[in-house]
């Protein structure tokens, strides 16, 4: 009877068709959630920005004078670092020694205000922002878990319109956050309500829309995270008060709001729960929109049983069979390596010679042609060949940034080349996880995924804190990580073109022996779940 609800299922979902007027409505809806996320994630860039800085000298810097940088009275005062600078954290003491500082002089042509200058992240203060980044990225670790597997459990819907609510909530108090400890645990509700919606919107569109415009709809949603980070230095540019910034950023969750009334719960999960009568309405309210001749017919409906596939599932679901096991390891891992280099790249951003908040746009701009590049050759050599040979590339524009001398502008260019192919890699490779996991435990395996993916942007600040030993080891980790990435998601299925697995004996059947390297021999992929 399963096989009959599914084929059942499939064929009302065929009838809408791929991409009707209907779709097209939900998924607006759905993209508005990536621009928050954009957001909301990535505000500590300009909120909490370190500028360029040097020790404060007693008796030549006073609060209401600071001495030129080009200063002869500086050179006497600060020594000169390798690449010809005043050290930003060491002056001159007795008899020419060198001793550290604890207070210090920032460069404000571009930052006048922000975390970063108040609370002083520099120095052996550093930590400081890897903290708080950290701490958001923490917060959408335990988020992803929590609520992807509520996701599954209550419906996406609900816990979109739910985290989208305490976006808005959570992102305007902590501009009133007085210290730093009250900071971070906000940052980490942040974190924690902050990918929700994106996930949970990616899901919904997946679950809607046809498999012919899948593709071109997971890169989209990417789009809309980087216009999310476009945002950022766009506001950022004008806006110079650090406080007056948080509220405009937070308040971009006031665009989820009318969703309460707008956006459809997935037919999918609802099929999946045994609530067949609702995910048939709103089939038929798609056809209605899209003006379609077709119906849903009684023998169709009457032939299914109202009950759940499955008994309750879980994310330990995933890992009890062999397949599931190795797709959910390898799919953790690969975007664990995605949201190091993404995460990394973008945290340096402001390291680049030139205005950061240009280069922050700069950076955000230059996701749109690489999910173009990713769309055009999906079609042509499918999600698992694209994306490990996206990855090879990441990681070697990383290693090749090492090479080139500091000063060169040639790194502004391989940078954000790379940030360009990983970008598309990330476009990509959410469509596919999405693919490869069974409706029934598809949130809780993205959610899975988006943990991995939050773990390693919680440990991507302290990696970049290594460059206190070498500044090259930050970019040499990012991109042999990639390069490793890509070579095990070559023992992953080929999704595209093919019916989503439902249940989880649909997902531990997908694929079986298809790999690149069984390809490659001339073996025969499978090509359904059910065989």
């Amino acid at each position: 009877m399963e096989t009959q609800d599914e084929d059942s299922l499939e064929e009302m979902m065929r009838k809408i068709g791929d991409f009707g007027p209907y779709q097209r409505f939900q998924f607006l809806l759905h993209i508005t959630s990536a621009v928050t996320a954009g957001i909301l994630l990535l505000s500590l860039v300009t909120v909490a920005a370190v500028p360029e800085h040097r020790c404060a000298i007693e008796g030549v810097d006073t609060p209401n004078h600071t001495e030129p940088w080009n200063s002869s009275l500086l050179i006497d005062a600060i020594p000169m670092n390798d690449n010809g600078k005043f050290d930003s954290c060491l002056m001159y003491g007795y008899n020419n020694t060198t001793v550290e500082c604890h207070s210090w002089v920032y460069d404000t042509e571009y930052y006048k205000s922000s975390r970063g200058i108040e609370w002083n992240f520099v120095c052996s203060r550093r930590w400081m922002f890897a903290v708080a980044q950290t701490s958001t990225k923490s917060g959408a670790v335990v988020g992803s878990l929590v609520l992807g597997r509520l996701s599954d459990k209550y419906g996406r819907r609900t816990i979109f319109l739910c985290s989208a609510v305490l976006q808005l909530v959570f992102g305007t108090m902590v501009a009133f956050a007085p210290e730093f400890y009250s900071f971070i645990f906000i940052r980490f509700l942040c974190g924690f309500v902050g990918i929700s919606p994106f996930k949970a919107g990616f899901v919904l569109t997946i679950e809607l829309i046809g498999p012919r415009k899948r593709t071109v709809c997971g890169s989209l949603f990417e789009v809309g995270y980087a216009v999310g980070i476009m945002l950022l230095g766009a506001w950022g540019y004008l806006i110079e008060n650090r406080f007056y910034l948080q509220l405009i950023y937070a308040l971009h969750a006031v665009m989820l709001l009318p969703h309460w009334f707008l956006m459809d719960e997935s037919p999918r999960w609802l099929w999946s729960q045994g609530r067949i009568k609702e995910a048939v309405a709103i089939i038929e309210k798609a056809l209605k929109m899209n003006k379609s001749t077709e119906t849903v017919t009684t023998p169709l409906v009457a032939r299914t049983k109202s009950k759940k596939y499955t008994e309750e599932v879980g994310t330990l679901d995933l890992f009890r069979t062999p397949n599931l096991l190795k797709r959910t390891l390898i799919i953790c891992f690969c975007w664990f390596a995605n949201s190091v280099v993404y995460f990394g790249l973008t945290l340096n951003a402001g390291k680049l010679n030139g205005n950061p908040y240009f280069m922050l746009f700069l950076i955000g701009l230059v996701e749109v042609p690489g999910y173009i590049v990713a769309m055009f050759f999906v079609h042509r050599i499918g999600h698992r060949t694209l994306v490990s040979c996206m990855m090879f590339m990441s990681g070697s524009c990383c290693l090749i940034a090492v090479a080139l001398p500091i000063e060169s502008y040639l790194i502004i260019v391989v940078t954000m080349l790379g940030k360009m192919i990983v970008s598309g890699t990330f476009s990509v490779v959410i469509k596919y996880s999405a693919e490869l996991f069974p409706t029934v435990a598809r949130s809780s395996g993205v959610g899975l995924a988006t943990m991995c993916s939050s773990l390693s942007g919680a440990l991507t600040p302290m990696i970049i804190l290594l460059d206190k030993f070498d500044p090259n080891i930050p970019t040499v980790v990012f991109g042999f990580i990639a390069i490793l990435s890509g070579s095990t998601v070559l023992l992953l299925p080929e999704t595209f073109g093919r019916n989503l697995p439902q249940t989880l004996e649909d997902g531990e059947k997908f694929g079986i022996g298809d790999t690149c390297f069984a390809s490659c021999k001339g073996r025969r992929k499978s090509r359904s779940f059910s065989e």
